[in-house]
């Protein structure tokens, strides 16, 4: 029924640059592909239609994975709300509305796993969308997530698109945002032990009570889930990307500070909010697919504060050659 994407195929990546992107760009050029289509954001503003029709019109992709995005954590998404649902809005818009008009084969959108109620029963099922109110502190980009997964349900209906979604959990790995001010909570914490480290410090502050859970993707994984999923998924129904497992932030904690910095105290900040109290999701749909993830939480930590080295170091001989 499914037949694998032919190594030449025309296959446009949308945010190869982000933490997803990046991961895709590996797999794909790893797996022996060939045509791999990319535009920076100063070649194309994905939020402007006629610029995305246009580019489509003229590079012709059969393919098209759509992961680009204005993502962060907690802080990000609570300081920043108009920038978060309108920019989200219009990328899937767009680049969704154009890969019709394009005629491609597939197209693969990515979701997140914020799109499920704060209230969830543990572990989240696909089904369970739209059943109880979102969890406030990242509600707007979870109603653009969710408006994304009806635009591919919408045109599949209506137009007979081979459109999917999938929604991974939380994700972590190479080419991160490890910035404190807009980062998700696993950079957050590498940084955070890395730079107490640096300063000799005693204590690293975390936020909320610690008692949050939590389950975690390498970045890696999902990208090899996503070309899994393109070549072996046709459905309507969205479907989740994760491991199934989860941990507190506080164990997630311990595991970065023996990693990074195994002297260093915990302070937890409790007067900063913990978000969901538990988010895991129920991948049972993509294990009998045939798929499962390939990276444990520990070897994926220890690879990830090694690449954050590696660009600190990198940057840091940059510096001195001027």
């Amino acid at each position: 029924m499914f037949q694998p994407m032919a190594k030449d195929a025309r296959i446009y990546v949308a945010g190869h640059g982000g933490l997803v992107g990046s991961a895709l760009m590996r797999r794909l050029t790893g797996g022996g592909f060939t045509n791999i289509l990319t535009a920076t954001r100063a070649e194309l503003d994905l939020r402007d239609q006629g610029a995305v029709n246009t580019w489509f019109a003229n590079n012709r992709p059969e393919y098209v994975f759509l992961v680009a995005g204005t993502v962060g954590g907690i802080l990000a998404n609570s300081t920043r709300p108009a920038e978060f649902i309108y920019d989200n809005l219009m990328i899937h818009g767009t680049v969704v509305e154009a890969s019709h008009q394009a005629k491609v084969s597939k197209l693969l959108y990515l979701g997140s796993s914020c799109i499920y109620p704060r209230d969830a029963t543990q572990p989240i099922t696909e089904e369970q969308l739209l059943t109880g109110p979102l969890e406030p502190t990242n509600e707007w980009y979870a109603v653009a997530k969710i408006a994304g997964i009806k635009l591919c349900q919408a045109y599949r209906q209506q137009y007979g698109c081979d459109f999917i979604s999938a929604m991974p959990t939380n994700l972590y790995g190479p080419e991160d945002n490890f910035d404190l001010t807009s980062s998700h909570v696993l950079p957050a914490l590498i940084r955070k032990f890395h730079d107490a480290k640096q300063s000799a410090g005693k204590e690293v502050e975390i936020w909320g009570t610690g008692s949050a859970m939590r389950e975690f993707l390498h970045v890696d994984d999902l990208a090899d889930a996503c070309l899994f999923l393109m070549e072996n998924y046709s459905d309507e129904m969205h479907i989740n990307v994760g491991t199934g497992v989860d941990l507190s932030i506080r164990d997630l904690a311990k595991k970065i500070r023996q990693v990074v910095y195994p002297a260093a105290e915990l302070r937890f900040d409790t007067s900063k909010p913990d978000g969901t109290p538990r988010k895991v999701l129920d991948v049972t749909r993509l294990n009998n697919l045939g798929w499962s993830p390939s990276y444990s939480l520990d070897s994926g930590l220890a690879s990830t504060y090694q690449w954050f080295l590696g660009q600190r170091d990198s940057h840091t001989a940059m510096r001195g050659m001027k």
